[in-house]
């Protein structure tokens, strides 16, 4: 099986190397191809450096990881996730891996994460995803995520979910403290809140807060706050259930 690795850190991040690691331990023929620079909060962003319709990628090296090739791509996590599912990079894979992300992709928030983007971007050309982040904005316990990694990239090899994202968060914890794996729903906000403060001539004042302390048990962001790593499946955008009454035929 083929492996498209990526995140939205960019190419240098320690969690990026960690992750295709992992991919590579498996027995997984690894690409990495992920941004040149920074993408985080660029969702499922189709935008790239172009020059002449050219996509921009350059050869890298990572030292230590045994992958087949390592790209650095001047593009977001989701436009190589979308190119790379029609050949850009080698062959069609047959999974996206995305992360290991500096900080945390729970609740609603997964919808403007570039690293769950890339992911459900290749959900939506029938490619199953793997994204993994790690619970703080300057995390440490790098050996903690990487084993979660391992145990849910083997969950999801030996429990094919067809074109679903498994998105997974890891507590900034040492492995010994922490609890396990747990199945998690997504809680209703992300880990920060932003406030709309006041709007004036050619600005407006932005505040970001902390979810609040008491958030809703069984939801990701509870799960992780009592030192569990989440799993929550996730489903590529597809068409709703439902009639439309009013509207068929007007």
């Amino acid at each position: 099986m083929r492996a498209l690795v990526t995140n939205d850190d960019g190419i240098d991040s320690v969690g990026l190397h960690r992750l295709a690691k992992v991919a590579a331990e498996a027995g997984l023929e690894v690409v990495v191809a992920a941004p040149d620079q920074e993408y985080s909060g660029s969702s499922a962003s189709l935008t790239a450096l172009a020059d002449g319709g050219k996509l921009l990628v350059h050869e890298r090296t990572l030292d230590g990881v045994p992958v087949e090739r390592a790209l650095a791509v001047e593009a977001t996590p989701g436009f190589i996730a979308f190119t790379g599912a029609r050949g850009a990079f080698g062959g069609r894979p047959d999974l996206v891996l995305s992360g290991i992300n500096r900080g945390p992709n729970t609740g609603s928030a997964v919808l403007h994460s570039g690293t769950v983007g890339a992911t459900l971007t290749g959900a939506t050309h029938g490619i199953p995803g793997l994204a993994v982040s790690l619970a703080a904005p300057d995390p440490t316990e790098w050996d903690t995520a990487e084993e979660v990694a391992r145990r849910a990239l083997a969950w999801l090899l030996a429990n094919p979910q067809g074109p679903t994202v498994v998105n997974v968060n890891v507590p900034n914890v040492p492995p010994g403290e922490l609890r396990g794996l747990h199945a998690a729903r997504l809680a209703a906000f992300g880990a920060v809140q932003a406030d709309v403060g006041e709007a004036g001539e050619g600005f407006v004042t932005l505040t970001f807060s902390e979810v609040p302390d008491d958030p809703e048990p069984g939801t990701d962001v509870a799960l992780l706050r009592d030192g569990w790593a989440t799993v929550t499946l996730l489903n590529a955008p597809c068409e709703a259930d439902g009639d439309l009454p009013g509207l068929d035929g007007a």
